[in-house]
């Protein structure tokens, strides 16, 4: 298979990469603009295969990406490549309609093009759109979990880009046939995620002695995956997925945003032992604006009709997370503090 990733060089794009280079036949194709919050530093594991190549371009590059699509002939497209950070969206949106939106209708256009240059990969070719549960928008604390067939209602510049995106791919696949399936995912976490991030954020705060900010009361709510497992799910999905649906993959972790920087502080705690808990470092700060309550996903659709499981538990996922950010506290700190 050859496969594109675009965002590869992101943190759910490296994680990615890393388990599709296990299989010796594909040939990986990463495209990624290298933006501030981009980790190529991940996939020095694979830099040296010879199956693994790297292309610097924007997907808002239209004619690039459309050359690259042409020449290099991908079965299937794992696109990834966004803006994905809320506080982000808030103070600068133009960068996430522009890339989230505009940049997602290059990769379909594109496809498009590239399947009317080359019919015979009628049969052998899909996309992977890879999206959020934030564009189903707030969920109340008893409210029923998300599922594949709940309306849009996206409360942030970011939330409304991907369900922007989301609504393209849909009509790209009903209008012209193109060989879509949609995922919606819950929170990632684990190794190598740029500490913009909750998780990371707070680790580097604690490593810093810092406060720790949490917005408004810090109850919140995020249902949490593994990177691993969100990722072992889109190779799933793009093995036995069904074109023209969607498929929500959550990790049945639901926790209030000061429960789990408390069980941060508690590993932590273990890890580094010191006179006082750091707990003391919780700081409590003005909430975000249109910050959603809760979020929650259904993912009964791709456990029953693609047999997929999870294989971390948030205890142990936590833990191994916060063991390697703290393994590996220069770089934290250095992209922290960049």
């Amino acid at each position: 298979m050859k496969i594109i990733v675009t965002g590869g060089c992101g943190f759910i794009g490296s994680t990615l990469i890393k388990n599709l280079i296990n299989y010796s036949k594909n040939k990986i194709l990463n495209i990624d603009s290298l933006n501030y919050e981009s980790i190529p530093e991940s996939l020095n594991s694979v830099k040296s295969k010879k199956n693994y190549f790297f292309n610097k371009i924007d997907i808002n590059n239209k004619e690039k990406l459309l050359q690259i699509f042409l020449e290099f002939k991908p079965n299937i497209i794992f696109h990834l490549a966004a803006e994905s950070h809320v506080d982000r969206s808030i103070t600068k949106p133009y960068n996430f309609l522009q890339t989230n939106i505009l940049g997602t209708f290059n990769v379909i256009d594109n496809s498009k093009i590239f399947l009317n240059n080359y019919k015979n990969y009628k049969n052998k070719f899909k996309i992977i759109h890879i999206s959020t549960d934030e564009v189903y928008g707030s969920l109340k604390v008893k409210d029923k979990s998300f599922n594949e067939l709940n309306k849009f209602f996206p409360n942030s510049p970011y939330a409304a880009s991907k369900a922007s995106s989301d609504l393209l791919c849909r009509a790209w696949n009903q209008t012209y046939n193109l060989p879509i399936i949609i995922t919606n995912c819950s929170n990632n976490y684990g190794p190598w995620q740029y500490p913009e991030k909750l998780i990371p954020v707070v680790i580097a705060k604690i490593l810093q002695n810092k406060k720790i900010p949490v917005y408004g009361k810090g109850n919140n709510i995020r249902d949490w995956i593994h990177v691993e497992d969100h990722v072992n799910a889109l190779i799933n999905v793009s093995k036995n997925g069904i074109i023209g649906e969607t498929y929500n993959i959550g990790g049945n972790n639901e926790l209030e945003n000061l429960d789990l920087v408390k069980q941060i502080c508690e590993i932590i705690d273990e890890k580094i032992p010191q006179k006082k808990s750091c707990k003391r470092l919780i700081s409590f700060v003005e909430d975000r604006l249109g910050h959603d309550f809760r979020y929650s996903i259904n993912s009964k659709k791709i456990r029953n009709k693609l047999n997929f499981k999870l294989n971390y538990n948030m205890k142990d996922g936590l833990y191994q997370t916060v063991s390697w950010y703290i393994n590996n506290k220069n770089w934290l700190l250095q992209k922290f503090n960049f």
